[in-house]
């Protein structure tokens, strides 16, 4: 059940200049999620009545991902008027005018604040009936935050930004985290109020504060123990603090869910990949998307998959692969290249620098080493040669190979689709297959082998091998 006194806004007009990229700041990818994606999440999980995002720069791609993720969101434009406190007066404007609750006010660009924190931010804001609460932190070095200043009973009596500050205030400590909860009536009474006049020619909202304690009314705060909670992303650099705190949780979660991680450092797990009990995770692998791995697989080590299925007691280790579909029992690696549309059957094997792609590989069946297997088939318990390719380009079109069940295919083999090997067929090595092959048969394309004697004697004279193959005939005399 929704919240009916409880309306979101989700501030996501930034420019985000100092991320010095061409990708909007919010869109930037944190645990296979644009950054964005972690705050919508998150007022999704408060179940508010109304969710209101204001967007500006870039607006169409952050409307693209903001209705994927969260289409009941209600999309504001920010006006050409800068700063937190317009964005926030544009997003009242747009809640019901019936609406009477409160207004939790969010940046998309902190993805680590959790549905829980901010219960409890509601819970004290309600329980002081506030007009209101603010979250904040103590920072050792607070430079570049707003520092929320006190009077001396301790009350929160305002917020001062960097740049406006003095010294006495640039030395507190205690800083504003950009998360607020406002009743509404406060809000709709001052924020037509706000004013430009400041280091930055903006409308604050943290202004805000300072006009409900001169108005008489009760601005409670909460504490956050943990700073890294409220931490905004404004670069590459924070970016990849806030990435490496995320997956260090998501690693802890697996751990303690029963998941075998033996180098957290060095592993990698999105927010949607899922794992079952008694999975192990070696050192230097990377789980992304969609992947899901089952019982008793064992992953790794130096291996990267992305929305892969792993079936239970597979293992697969330094494989690269994309959409792909290993089943139980299985073996994958090491040095394979899954592509997309691999799926290989229950107890089959695909080895060493074998690249797959649009290849079914049916149970039990291996192709071991140093091959290129695309747009096949494989029955089952049939074995592919080493160095097999299979040629499915002719420069216009893909064409596929089909190999039966029971097939043994010789090394080195190049397979010309469209082609078929039978079921139980055998193939020579070093054979071009052009023509189907019928079940049972073996094909063989070899020319009779000729050597021309004393050839190396008449084109290299007085080389290495010239006098080793004179020093051995002499021998053999």
């Amino acid at each position: 059940m929704s919240d009916p006194r409880l309306a979101v806004v989700i501030l996501a007009a930034g420019q985000g200049t100092r991320m010095r990229s061409s990708t909007p700041k919010l869109l930037h990818p944190l645990a296979g999620a644009p950054i964005v994606a972690h705050v919508l999440a998150t007022a999704r999980a408060l179940e508010a009545e109304h969710i209101v995002a204001v967007v500006r720069h870039e607006r169409d791609r952050l409307v693209e991902v903001i209705g994927a993720e969260l289409p009941e969101a209600v999309i504001v434009d920010q006006d050409e008027i800068p700063g937190t406190g317009r964005a926030v007066e544009q997003a009242v404007a747009a809640l019901p005018d019936d609406f009477d609750g409160d207004v939790l006010v969010l940046n998309g660009d902190v993805p680590l604040l959790n549905a829980g924190t901010l219960a409890k931010l509601l819970a004290r804001h309600r329980e002081k009936a506030a007009a209101s609460t603010l979250l904040t932190a103590i920072l050792a070095d607070p430079t570049g935050y707003g520092r929320v200043v006190r009077s001396e009973d301790g009350a929160v009596d305002r917020i001062v930004e960097q740049k406006d500050a003095n010294e006495t205030e640039l030395a507190v400590q205690e800083i504003n985290a950009g998360v607020y909860l406002f009743g509404i009536n406060g809000l709709r009474d001052h924020l037509a109020d706000l004013t430009t006049e400041n280091a930055q020619g903006e409308k604050y909202l943290t202004d805000m504060i300072h006009a409900l304690r001169a108005a008489g009314s009760e601005v409670s705060a909460l504490h956050v123990n943990e700073p890294w909670i409220v931490e905004g992303i404004n670069d590459r650099a924070q970016l990849s603090a806030a990435a490496a705190r995320l997956n260090a949780l998501i690693v802890r979660g697996w751990q303690l869910a029963g998941v075998t991680i033996q180098d957290p450092a060095t592993t990698w797990i999105d927010l949607t990949v899922k794992l079952a009990p008694d999975v192990t995770i070696l050192p230097g692998t990377q789980l992304k998307g969609a992947t899901v791995v089952s019982t008793g697989a064992i992953i790794g080590p130096d291996t990267t998959l992305t929305d892969c299925e792993i079936g239970e007691d597979a293992v697969v280790k330094r494989t690269d692969g994309t959409l792909a579909i290993i089943a139980e029992g299985a073996t994958v690696g090491p040095f394979a290249y899954l592509r997309p549309g691999t799926a290989l059957g229950p107890h089959g094997k695909i080895g060493t620098f074998v690249e797959t792609k649009n290849a079914i590989i049916g149970a039990g069946s291996k192709v071991p080493h140093l091959s290129y297997i695309g747009d096949t088939e494989v029955g089952q318990a049939s074995n592919i040669g080493a160095g097999t390719i299979t040629a499915n380009y002719d420069g216009v079109n893909k064409h596929r190979t089909t190999v039966g069940s029971y097939a043994r295919t010789g090394s080195h083999n190049v397979f010309v689709a469209p082609v078929t090997i039978g079921d139980g067929a055998y193939t020579g090595a070093g054979s071009v297959v052009r023509k189907d092959v019928p079940s049972g048969a073996l094909a063989l394309s070899v020319a009779p082998q000729r050597n021309i004697e004393g050839w190396v004697a008449a084109n290299r004279p007085g080389s290495d091998a010239a006098a080793a193959a004179a020093t051995e005939s002499e021998a053999g005399e």
